[in-house]
């Protein structure tokens, strides 16, 4: 098979387990249900990805990927760091909403029952970018010359564990309620509270 096409039919079959993330919430994907989705049998599923874990992991890449690529032009192309935190909660919360079947694998949802190295993967993201959200926020002291209202540590966990409530909510609520909604409020809030 050429390449051009082998890729495409990977990436067909990444599209067909995000959309069953999407419309079949709390239920197990078998490799059955997957191939039928993309209209070809279970062994070429396999030709294409040796096990459903690394299917998962796919996901996980395009997650990482996407996220971290637009926080690097966030920090490249903004200076003020209230500023940076605020574009990467909204770009988080932006990616979860466009992408509600992804985002079941964001809260480990869609894990459930899958290989602990995916949950772990997972895991070490949201410490990525709760790392990159303290790196910017210790930053501003060099940068700006400006204190904050508490260590950038908390700062930062407070932020993530804000994001992650959000995510949360987004697929607790089937989908209807959106991680962006009232956004600007909550970063107000934010804002107000912790850049004096």
């Amino acid at each position: 098979m050429p390449a051009a096409k082998r890729t495409n039919r990977r990436a067909q079959i990444l599209q067909a387990l995000a959309g069953m993330l999407e419309t079949s919430p709390g239920q197990r994907i078998t490799t059955a249900k997957l191939a039928e989705k993309v209209g070809v049998s279970e062994a070429a599923l396999y030709r294409h990805f040796p096990s459903k874990a690394r299917m998962f992991e796919g996901l996980i890449e395009f997650i990482e990927e996407t996220l971290f690529s637009r926080i690097n032009k966030i920090i490249n192309e903004e200076k003020d760091a209230a500023a940076r935190c605020q574009l990467i909660l909204h770009l988080i919360l932006g990616f979860a909403e466009k992408n509600p079947g992804i985002t079941r694998i964001l809260n480990g949802d869609a894990l459930m029952g899958e290989q602990e190295r995916l949950r772990l993967r997972i895991a070490k993201l949201f410490e990525r970018l709760e790392t990159q959200l303290k790196q910017v926020l210790r930053e501003r002291r060099l940068r700006e010359g400006k204190e904050l209202a508490a260590d950038e540590g908390v700062i930062a966990n407070t932020l993530i564990c804000f994001t992650d409530g959000r995510i949360n909510q987004f697929i607790r609520s089937g989908f209807q309620r959106k991680p962006t909604e009232h956004f600007n409020e909550h970063w107000a809030c934010f804002k107000q509270s912790f850049f004096i």
